[in-house]
C-alpha cells in the first residue's frame, strides 16, 4: 500500500506543477492580445473615422469600464454575487403583511410594510411577491438607502390603480426605486400599467384635452449597481421603465409592451445614466423603444427586438434652449420592424452641448419610415418652432452594417443646422431598399460625411 500512495502523492504534484505552469503563460500571453486588441481598434478607427478615445467618461477606468461595473470577461454571475444577499438574509413576503393579492382589494401598505421591514435588515433582504397573484397598487416609492443588498422577486402581477385621483401627490410616478444601492429586481412576473384611462385622456389622443403629466410605470431613480432582468412590464400610463440618474446598471431579459397608438408610452428610457448595459430585450410600444437623454453616457445596447413604436432615439435634446450631452452610446443588434424611425438623433432649435461618440451598428430595418436619421430642427407642438441659431453639436457618428427596407422613398435624412452642421458623420455598408425594391433615396443637408464600402443610398458627393 505504501509504495502506490507515494505513487499517488507524486502524480497530484505533477500535475499541480503542469497547472500552474499553464497559468504562467496564460498570463504572459495575455498582455499581448490586449495590445493586439488594442491595435486592431485604432485600425478601425482610422478606417471608419469614428474615435473609441474621443469624448472620453471620466467614469471610465483604464480598461473602458466603471470601477464598479461588470467587466465582460468576469460573466454575469460575478456581477450578481455582489447583488444577491448572504445566505443570512431575510425573506420578507408581501403575504406576511396582509397583501391579499385578489386584484380588487388596495395592496399598497402591506407593500409598503414588506419594504420598510427588507429595507432596514443589516443581513440583506428577499422582498417576494408571490405568483399566481395579482396585486392592485397605489403609487409606492420603495425608498433607500438601505442597510444592505436587496432582492426584489416579482413572480406574481403588479396592476396599478386606474383611479387617478389616487395619483394626486406625485402625477410622474407609480411605482419608484429611490436612491438604493446593490439591487437586483428579477422575477419574470408582470407589472401592469393599466393605461388606458390616461390614454384615453391625453392631449395627443384628444385634442381638446389639456396636456397633463401622466405616471411612469416603472423607475429606478439614483440607484446604484442596479440588476433588472426577466420583468414583463405592459401598458403603462405614459412611460414604462424609466432609469434616471442611475450608475452602473445591467438590464436583460425585458419584455415591453403596449399599444402601437398609446400615446408617449416610450419603452426604456434612459437619463442622466452612467455605465450601463441593455440586452436581449423585446420592446413593442407607441413611442421611442428607448429613449436616450441628457447626461446620459457609456451606455451599450444590444440584441433589440423593436416595433411598433418610434425606433431607438438619442433625444431629444435641447428643449427650451437647455444645454444637453450624450456621448459614448453603442447601440450593436437590433431588428426594428414596423416603425416611424429607426435609429434616430433629435435636437431642437436654440439648444447647447453636443451628442457625441455614437455608433449604430448590425441592424436590421423591416419596413421602417425613416431608417437612419439625425434631426437637428425637431419640433414637438403644434404651432411652428422659431428659427434659432444655436444647436446641439452632433459629431462622431457612425453607421455600420444597416439593412432591410424603408417604408417610404428617402432612407436616409440628414437634416443638420446650418450654424452648426453634423460633423464627422460615418456611413459604412449601408443597404436600404425603397418600397416595392424602388431605388431609396438619401436627404443630405448640412453635414460632413465619410462613406465607406457599400452605402445605398448615398449623399450626393460634396
Amino acid at each position: 500500500m505504501a509504495p502506490h500512495m507515494h505513487i499517488f502523492l507524486f502524480s497530484i504534484i505533477v500535475f499541480v506543477c503542469f497547472i500552474s505552469s499553464c497559468c504562467s503563460v496564460e498570463d504572459d500571453v495575455q498582455p499581448n492580445i490586449i495590445n493586439n486588441l488594442h491595435l486592431n481598434n485604432v485600425i478601425s478607427d482610422q478606417e471608419t473615422g469614428y474615435d473609441s478615445r474621443a469624448y472620453p467618461s471620466q467614469f471610465l477606468s483604464s480598461d473602458g469600464l466603471s470601477p464598479d461595473f461588470p467587466k465582460v470577461e468576469t460573466g454575469i454571475s460575478s456581477y450578481l454575487e455582489k447583488l444577491a444577499p448572504k445566505t443570512s438574509a431575510t425573506t420578507v413576503s408581501v403575504k406576511s403583511h396582509g397583501a391579499k393579492g385578489d386584484g380588487k382589494s388596495d395592496d399598497t401598505k402591506a407593500f409598503e410594510k414588506a419594504w420598510d421591514e427588507a429595507c432596514s435588515s443589516s443581513s440583506g433582504a428577499v422582498f417576494v411577491v408571490p405568483e399566481n397573484k395579482e396585486y392592485l397598487l397605489k403609487q409606492i416609492r420603495f425608498g433607500g438607502p438601505c442597510k444592505a443588498a436587496l432582492t426584489v422577486q416579482i413572480n406574481g402581477t403588479l396592476l396599478a390603480s386606474d383611479d387617478r385621483g389616487d395619483y394626486k401627490k406625485d402625477k410622474r410616478h407609480w411605482l419608484i426605486f429611490d436612491t438604493v444601492e446593490d439591487l437586483l429586481v428579477e422575477g419574470g412576473g408582470v407589472i401592469d400599467g393599466n393605461g388606458e384611462i390616461w390614454w384615453k385622456n391625453s392631449c395627443k389622443v384628444n385634442k381638446h384635452k389639456h396636456c397633463k403629466d401622466a405616471p411612469t410605470a416603472l423607475t429606478f431613480y439614483n440607484v446604484k449597481n442596479l440588476t433588472v432582468k426577466d420583468l414583463n412590464v405592459q401598458n403603462a400610463q405614459q412611460i414604462q421603465v424609466s432609469f434616471e440618474r442611475c450608475e452602473s446598471v445591467k438590464a436583460w431579459n425585458l419584455t415591453v409592451t403596449a399599444p402601437g397608438d398609446s400615446p408617449n408610452t416610450d419603452g426604456v428610457h434612459i437619463t442622466r445614466t452612467e455605465n450601463m448595459k441593455l440586452s436581449d430585450s423585446v420592446i413593442q410600444t407607441g413611442d421611442d423603444c428607448i429613449s436616450i437623454e441628457s447626461g446620459s453616457q457609456n451606455l451599450k445596447i444590444t440584441n433589440i427586438t423593436c416595433g411598433p413604436g418610434h425606433g431607438i432615439s438619442i433625444g431629444s435634446l435641447g428643449d427650451g434652449n437647455s444645454e444637453a450631452h450624450v456621448s459614448d452610446v453603442t447601440v450593436d443588434g437590433a431588428k426594428i420592424s414596423g416603425t416611424s424611425n429607426g435609429v434616430r438623433i433629435k435636437t431642437y432649435q436654440g439648444g447647447s452641448g453636443n451628442a457625441s461618440n455614437i455608433k449604430f451598428a448590425n441592424i436590421e430595418m423591416v419596413n421602417v419610415k425613416n431608417p437612419i436619421i439625425i434631426d437637428q430642427n425637431y419640433c414637438d407642438q403644434s404651432k411652428p418652432c422659431k428659427k434659432q441659431k444655436s444647436a446641439v453639436l452632433v459629431k462622431n457618428v457612425v453607421y455600420q452594417n444597416i439593412t432591410g427596407t424603408s417604408a417610404t422613398d428617402v432612407a436616409i435624412k440628414f437634416d443638420c443646422s446650418q450654424t452648426h452642421p453634423c460633423q464627422g458623420i460615418v456611413l459604412r455598408d449601408v443597404e436600404l431598399r425603397a418600397p416595392k425594391d424602388e431605388v431609396a433615396q438619401a436627404f443630405c443637408n448640412n453635414v460632413e460625411i465619410k462613406q465607406i464600402g457599400t452605402v445605398s443610398p448615398s449623399c450626393p458627393d460634396d
